[in-house]
C-alpha cells in the first residue's frame, strides 16, 4: 500500500473533547498504518472566536497523547492568496454567481422538504444582468456587498467511502448552491479546505460522519479546479448519554477533565480506542501501539451505517 498523507484539522476555538481526540487517532491510524505522515493545519478562518492560544494548547495536547505530525503547522488565516487564486479561477470559469440574499432570506426560502443544512433554493442564480447590477448598487448603497455560490451541477456524485461504503449524493442543482465567499469577503470553509488539500497533496481524509454531507462539494471543487481528489473516510460522532454531540461550547469531555479521569495519555487514548472498538479491552494504550492492531475492513464493517457511538466516562 502506498505511503497515505493524512491531516488533523483543529478549529483553534476551545479546548479537545474526546470526539476531537477520537477523529484525530483516527486520521493518524490511517496515514501511518501505510507508512504515511500527517499535515497539522489550523482551521482559523472564524477569526472572530479563534485563538491563538487555543491553537497552542491544542498542539500541545495532541503532543501530550503522541498524536504527532511532520509538516506544520499552517494557518488558514495566512492562505488568502491561495483562495482569491482558486476563486478568481472559478469566476473565469463561470462557475460563480452573486447572491445577494441575507441569511435570514435565504433560510426563509428554505424548502420545507429539504434536510438540515438545506436552506438555499438557488433564488440569485436565475437573476439577469440587469437584475444583478441593480441589487448590486442597492447593497452599495447600505455599504454591503454580495456573496458569492458555486453553481451546483444535477445529478448524482457517487464514491467509496472508507468507512461507510458506497456513497450516492443527489447534488441538488441550484438548491445546494453553496457559498464560497462570504459578503465580507473573507473564505468559506468548502473552498478553503480543498484549496488546503490540495495544496498540502493531503489524499486520505479521515473525519466525523457529521461532515459526510460536504464531501460531494468538495470533491466537485476539486473536479473544477484540476486538483487531485482524496480519498474519504466518515467515522461515528462521539455522543453522550442522551445522545447529544459532544461539543467543546458544552464542555464535553474535554480534555483536562479526561486526563484528570485518566490519569495517563496511554489510559486515556486506551479508552477511546475501546469505546470505538480499535480494542477488544480497556487497557492503556498509546498511539504507536495501536497502529499494530488497527484494521480499517474490520472497522468498516462496524462503522458502515452508524453515526454515533455513545461516550461516557469511567
Amino acid at each position: 500500500m502506498m505511503p497515505k498523507r493524512g491531516r488533523f484539522a483543529p478549529s483553534p476555538t476551545g479546548r479537545l473533547h474526546a470526539g476531537n481526540l477520537f477523529a484525530y487517532l483516527m486520521a493518524w491510524l490511517d496515514a501511518k498504518s501505510t507508512g504515511g505522515l500527517i499535515v497539522l493545519r489550523i482551521e482559523d478562518l472564524d477569526a472572530q472566536r479563534s485563538k491563538p492560544a487555543f491553537a497552542d494548547q491544542l498542539m500541545r495536547d495532541l503532543e501530550q497523547v503522541g498524536l504527532t505530525w511532520e509538516r506544520g503547522p499552517i494557518y488558514q488565516s495566512q492562505r488568502t492568496e491561495a483562495y482569491q487564486e482558486a476563486f478568481s479561477r472559478l469566476s473565469r470559469a463561470g462557475h460563480l454567481y452573486p447572491c445577494f440574499c441575507t441569511r435570514a432570506e435565504a433560510n426563509a426560502q428554505a424548502a420545507p422538504h429539504r434536510g438540515e443544512g438545506s436552506s438555499y433554493t438557488g433564488a440569485c442564480r436565475t437573476l439577469s444582468i440587469r437584475e444583478r447590477r441593480v441589487r448590486r448598487e442597492a447593497l452599495a448603497a447600505c455599504g454591503r456587498a454580495s456573496s458569492f455560490r458555486l453553481a451546483m451541477e444535477d445529478g448524482c456524485m457517487r464514491f467509496d467511502d472508507l468507512f461507510q461504503g458506497e456513497q450516492v449524493i443527489d447534488m441538488h442543482a441550484g438548491a445546494d448552491d453553496f457559498i464560497v465567499r462570504r459578503a465580507d469577503g473573507g473564505f468559506a470553509y468548502q473552498l478553503a479546505v480543498v484549496v488546503d488539500d490540495a495544496d498540502e497533496g493531503i489524499d486520505s481524509v479521515v473525519r466525523g460522519c457529521d461532515l459526510l454531507p460536504s464531501t460531494a462539494k468538495q470533491i466537485h471543487l476539486h473536479h473544477l479546479l484540476g486538483t487531485p481528489t482524496p480519498t474519504y473516510g466518515h467515522i461515528p460522532l462521539f455522543v453522550a448519554d442522551d445522545g447529544r454531540r459532544l461539543a467543546k461550547r458544552d464542555h464535553d469531555a474535554a480534555f483536562d477533565e479526561m486526563m484528570r479521569t485518566y490519569r495517563t495519555p496511554a489510559a486515556l487514548m486506551g479508552h477511546l480506542a475501546f469505546r470505538a472498538g480499535i480494542l477488544d479491552e480497556d487497557v492503556p494504550a498509546m498511539p504507536d501501539e495501536l497502529v499494530k492492531v488497527y484494521d480499517p475492513a474490520t472497522l468498516r464493517k462496524r462503522y458502515r451505517n452508524q453515526h454515533a457511538i455513545t461516550f461516557a466516562m469511567l
